[in-house]
């Protein structure tokens, strides 16, 4: 599902090849993600495989935009270099260049024509300009490999309903000749082709197997609303509305609550998908959805681009699209892919909220806020706005601020239910980090109360009562049950063996601490707590190279000031165990003599998030 972008150019020494490869990894390196236009106008790559290796390291970034200009410069050199021409179609295809993709790809399929990419891109450029018999041939010679054979019957398909042909439309979709995992994909666009034929029979049946096996898929279930509102079946329509919202995790897409509202006043809906060139486009969004959430980006892009060719304001592929800037961490790039949505479709209120997480993840914390409180102000009931702010404001450690906008959401609840947890759960933790915790302990008795299964709850509030040293038994019993519950959670294991440190287990807190490193070796308060247990039980040797390690790890500033003092002068021991670790040196010196190993781990970088 991958397309090979490893290259070789032939006729060249090997080593000559390397030493270009780091000149222009250096030279675009040094530019940063500018633009080539205003970083690299004094910067003239003296060949052109200079500017093609550019192009890859830029490629590799996620910096299509400088990787576009790098190709570009190498065609003009080596025009005729069919491996230039494939990646430079590659890039102009991911940028969703339309006309020079379209020119570059029939440069390929003259040289290779099962270039599979380069078939499908000509098959959509003669679809949109009305050649359908040059369409059909295009997506035919598109067919070999298990995505490329769907892709190419789906596609067919719908040529063959834009000629007037149904029967051939539907031979086409025939799941017999196709992957079993296929067959979602063959019976959905047989469902869509029925209903834009005015087949109400067939459409309804591949809805009906559709939705029997995932009432969860919020596009196929919005297909199977507009297909039974259009021959006046609201009943039915409303229970597919509600079946989805029961069975999904967040209650249910926003797109479907849209509808059912429209649904419930008795609004006509037009189908999801009208005409061949919406119904081709579905099959590239489909794809290239699926595609690039399950890892293959590169494809995936370019089948969403494709999509974007045939219906440029496609509301769901260019959310899909803002998806995978967002992935390789592009946040301009994916705030100005989400501007180009339509305004007022049912997705416009997650716009404003990933368009302010993207402003976030970009510094800009204050125009973030600034559209999710106008975002507030234009629906005030709607939650979801107040929840991201006060997200953003807690990652960015404005606790106090935070704290007031989940107020406001806890405030607008109509009830209490088991998924609202998060919100107490959220405020209670701000309170515990400017130090209420009267309030703390209060939210998050909460939130346990609503889900007491919540290893997140059970750890924080466990821990905390832990390290003030108070309900120590109680807290000692949520820690457990947290880590039985993800036992391969670094912080959740370090609070069990913490727990046992405070509790005077210093054995079993070494057993646990030792563990929880494994699990978070980067983590600059699990070595300081592992150091404090190996001091405990003698391991003096051990317990500073464990505190010298957590220094490494850039702990707190008031964190790194405990730990050079322990360094200096230890920890105190009680009596019992200072007495405890005379008589281990009595039986030591009594018996054959041992070396004790001291156990060394990598280094580590990034500090704990209990949150």
């Amino acid at each position: 599902m991958r397309i090979a972008r490893r290259q070789r150019l032939l006729a060249l020494p090997v080593v000559f090849g390397v030493a270009c490869l780091v000149t222009a990894s250096t030279t675009y390196a040094a530019s940063g993600s500018s633009s080539v236009g205003s970083q690299h106008a004094g910067t003239k790559l003296k060949t052109h495989l200079g500017s093609y290796l550019a192009g890859r390291v830029a490629r590799g970034r996620n910096d299509t935009t400088n990787a576009v200009e790098f190709y570009r410069r190498t065609l003009v050199r080596s025009p005729n270099n069919i491996r230039v021409i494939q990646s430079a179609f590659l890039i102009e295809a991911t940028e969703g260049n339309r006309q020079k993709a379209a020119s570059l790809a029939r440069r390929l399929v003259k040289n290779n024509k099962s270039h599979q990419l380069a078939q499908l891109w000509l098959g959509i450029d003669a679809f949109n300009n009305g050649r359908l018999n040059e369409a059909d041939k295009h997506f035919k010679a598109a067919y070999s490999g298990p995505v490329g054979e769907l892709t190419s019957s789906l596609a067919q398909a719908w040529v063959a309903l834009a000629k007037g042909k149904k029967n051939d439309a539907y031979a086409l979709l025939k799941s017999s000749e196709q992957a079993d995992w296929s067959d979602f994909y063959l019976r959905y666009h047989r469902a869509l082709i029925a209903d834009v034929m005015g087949d109400q029979k067939t459409a309804r049946s591949n809805y009906q197997r559709i939705f029997s096996v995932d009432s969860r898929t919020p596009r196929t279930t919005a297909a199977y609303i507009r297909h039974a509102v259009r021959y006046g079946q609201y009943r039915l329509a409303g229970q597919t509305a509600r079946t989805h919202i029961r069975k999904s995790s967040s209650n249910g897409h926003e797109a479907i609550r849209y509808l059912f509202k429209k649904i419930k006043a008795g609004e006509r809906l037009p189908l999801i998908v009208n005409t061949p060139e919406a119904g081709l486009a579905e099959v590239f969004y489909g794809l290239g959805e699926a595609l690039t959430s399950e890892g293959g980006v590169s494809l995936g892009t370019i089948y969403l681009q494709m999509a974007l060719v045939l219906k440029p304001d496609f509301p769901f592929a260019l959310a899909a699209l803002a998806n995978v800037y967002e992935s390789t961490k592009r946040y301009d790039r994916a705030i100005g892919t989400y501007n180009r949505i339509p305004k007022g479709t049912a997705l416009q209120a997650s716009i404003d909220i990933r368009k302010a997480v993207n402003l976030n993840s970009m510094d800009r914390v204050d125009d973030a806020k600034a559209v999710l409180d106008a975002l507030a102000a234009k629906h005030p009931k709607d939650i979801r706005s107040l929840e991201a702010v006060g997200n953003i404001l807690r990652s960015r450690k404005r606790y106090r601020e935070a704290i007031d906008y989940y107020t406001r959401v806890l405030a607008l609840l109509p009830k209490e239910e088991k998924r609202h947890w998060t919100y107490w759960y959220a405020r209670g933790t701000s309170y515990e980090r400017i130090k209420n915790w009267p309030k703390a302990e209060k939210d998050l008795l909460k939130a346990m109360e609503l889900d007491p299964d919540q290893a997140l709850i059970l750890n924080y509030l466990g821990y905390s009562w832990v390290d003030q040293k108070v309900n120590l038994e109680q807290g000692l019993k949520l820690i457990e049950k947290a880590v039985s519950l993800k036992p391969d959670d670094g912080y959740i294991v370090d609070s069990l063996g913490w727990a046992h440190f405070r509790l005077g287990n210093f054995d079993k807190a070494v057993k646990h601490l030792e563990r929880a490193v494994e699990l978070r070796p980067e983590d600059p308060v699990l070595n300081d707590h592992l150091g404090d247990a190996l001091w405990q039980v003698g391991r003096e040797r051990e317990a500073r190279y464990q505190w010298e390690q957590a220094l490494t790890l850039k702990p707190e500033a008031k964190d790194e000031v405990k730990i050079r003092q322990k360094l200096v002068s230890g920890l105190p021991r009680s009596k019992k165990q200072a007495a405890t670790l005379r008589q281990g040196e009595k039986a030591k010196r009594k018996g054959p003599g041992k070396r004790v190993e001291m156990t060394v781990r990598p280094g580590r970088s990034s500090p704990a998030v209990r949150q």
